[in-house]
């Protein structure tokens, strides 16, 4: 059977702030994200199987990238881990979503991290091949998996 992509968007609001970036991104600031995430695989053929025709079910990859991405990071502070302790101390004493990552919260290694935690959730036989993240109308990253093949 042939193989079939789907694509599911989402959107999501976040802050976040770039430490020692020498523009105003070094400043915290918000926006207003768009997630784009396409898998490939063939449709269900089995007769009877209540996913019949389908290469997933929208539902439940919606479900992975909600439990994943989106309750993780829709209205947080995002910051670098590497952040002054002071400075993270205080924000999380005064606000109630601050994360600290291991790497700078730009929307480049934000869509690899994205990539990762979604490719490790996806059903056997399905494939992620595309996750795409909009920062601003003009803006965006995007993660291909035949890119990652070709690094190899």
């Amino acid at each position: 059977m042939a193989k079939i992509r789907i694509t599911k968007e989402f959107k999501f609001e976040m802050a976040h702030a770039l430490l020692g970036y020498d523009g105003p991104c070094r400043n915290v600031h918000g926006h207003s994200y768009e997630l784009k995430v396409t898998v490939i695989g063939e449709p269900i053929a089995s007769q009877g199987h209540v996913k019949l025709g389908m290469v997933m079910d929208f539902g439940d990859l919606k479900r992975i990238v909600k439990a994943q991405i989106i309750d993780v990071f829709d209205h947080a502070l995002v910051l670098n881990a590497a952040m002054s302790a002071e400075i993270t101390s205080h924000l999380h004493s005064s606000f109630e979503k601050v994360i600290l990552l291991d790497y700078q919260p730009t929307s480049e290694l934000m869509v690899i991290d994205f990539a990762q935690k979604i490719k490790e959730n996806l059903p056997a036989g399905i494939s992620l091949i595309r996750v795409l993240l909009r920062e601003t109308a003009t803006s965006y990253a995007e993660w291909l998996a035949s890119d990652q093949e070709q690094d190899r």
